[in-house]
């Protein structure tokens, strides 16, 4: 299972990439795995405030429907518009191609982890 260690994780299964100003923001391997195939992303528009911890879309895939959470509170600058024609990006590259959004602000004090913490979490849930 894919971890990069050059991102920042939430214990709701989101990762952050901080490029400068804007942070893009997605879904890990682990949780697009435990979806099953996605089916459907609901992501917020652009100009939309999102708050710390607050839903910020869905992800529909053939086995459930699961809230996104913000990672951090900002404004929404970019979508990942390609998911509308093809939801299944977020299942066949979670950390590239199927991005979900892009959010200005910052992660300083937030409750992230880096990918050795990620990964301990996700041992810790499969026992």
């Amino acid at each position: 299972m894919s971890i990069p260690q050059d991102l920042l994780y939430t214990k709701s299964h989101e990762w952050a990439r901080v490029e400068g100003g804007t942070v893009v923001i997605g879904i890990t391997h682990y949780a697009q795995d435990q979806l099953g195939e996605v089916v459907f992303v609901e992501l917020p528009a652009v100009g939309d405030a999102v708050e710390a911890g607050e839903e910020m879309g869905t992800l529909e895939s053939v086995k459930a429907v699961s809230e996104m959470l913000a990672p951090l509170s900002g404004e929404v600058i970019e979508v990942n518009e390609a998911l509308e024609d093809d939801p299944s990006l977020v299942n066949q590259s979670p950390f590239d191609e199927g991005w979900l959004v892009k959010i200005t602000g910052s992660v300083e004090g937030l409750d992230m982890m880096d990918a050795e913490a990620y990964a301990a979490l996700i041992e810790a849930e499969q026992h």
